[in-house]
């Protein structure tokens, strides 16, 4: 019993060291994003970049966000409650369903409450006002999370890699779209991390002591594969993003081709890999937090 009440314990632990960092990080994004002239001027030549190619996927990108909408999310949140229903996991049910609407009221708060400052750089879209986090890539990514917690941990790294691509390619669709920034992407799978934090910490707090968790259900290589691939994506987001800085001096409307697609393929890069570290964290712990016998 002392064995794994210590388990719990430093689950716990490590579940709050989550929450803050995501929570860090979304502040580390707003305020670098919005706040600061150079993450302004480099988001907006990453959405002026989106033109590059925009014929030939505009009919895709449009079918991916017409996709989600209030009623689509309430029938996903709906299956999502009916999966852990029928394996008789009512709590997980409720704390799934809480982490959808919890993430999602989050995002509609925050995108009516922060105030963009208007530096100047993107006279096209001052009257759109703050568009910060996105609320298409967060009804994506919260469905996501909330669908790994409640699947059977044979199909649970399928739909690990399933829903992080899914919620990738929505994130960079809104970019594509012209719809967001890709902070505003990036601050939404953040904001996802959190609330995927919180309902663990509510999973192991109505988990019976008595509940066996089996290290042989930790998915290691499927969290290491998407962690890498994650840390990879944002590290070539920051080199990409990092060579456009010399060229902040231009307005993005004049820069050329090759800077547009550099700006606009790093971001998506840094979007992509963003949903991968929060989807790899969230596989790290998943197994403490849904064991195979309730007890």
């Amino acid at each position: 019993m002392r064995v794994r009440a210590t388990a719990r314990g430093w689950t716990a632990v490590w579940l709050v060291v989550l929450a803050m960092a995501q929570a860090a990080a979304f502040i580390a994004v707003w305020r670098v994003a919005m706040h600061g002239e150079v993450g302004q001027w480099v988001d907006t030549v990453a959405l002026t970049g989106n033109r590059i190619g925009q014929d030939r996927i505009d009919g895709p990108v449009d079918r991916i966000l017409n996709a989600m909408s209030i009623v689509s999310l309430l029938a996903a949140t709906a299956v999502i409650g009916f999966i852990a229903l029928i394996r008789g996991r009512i709590a997980l049910a409720v704390t799934a369903t809480l982490l959808i609407g919890g993430a999602n009221a989050t995002t509609q708060l925050l995108k009516y409450g922060l105030v963009r400052p208007d530096f100047g750089i993107d006279p096209e879209r001052i009257y759109a006002g703050n568009s910060l986090p996105s609320g298409h890539a967060t009804v994506a990514a919260s469905v996501a999370v909330a669908l790994v917690l409640v699947l059977p941990r044979t199909v649970r790294v399928f739909g690990a890699f399933l829903g992080a691509g899914y919620a990738a390619i929505a994130g960079v669709a809104t970019l594509s779209a012209g719809w967001h920034r890709p902070s505003d992407a990036v601050a939404a799978f953040l904001v996802v991390g959190v609330w995927a934090a919180l309902a663990g910490l509510v999973l192991l707090i109505t988990q019976r002591e008595q509940a066996q968790v089996e290290s042989a259900d930790a998915h290691r290589v499927a969290a290491t594969v998407l962690g890498i691939g994650g840390v990879l994506a944002v590290v070539g987001c920051g080199l990409a993003l990092a060579w456009l800085v010399d060229l902040r001096g231009t307005p993005p409307a004049e820069l050329g081709r090759r800077p547009l697609f550099v700006a606009y393929a790093g971001s998506a890069a840094g979007i992509a890999g963003t949903m991968g570290v929060v989807m790899a964290l969230v596989l790290t712990a998943v197994h403490r937090l849904v064991p195979r016998v309730k007890g």
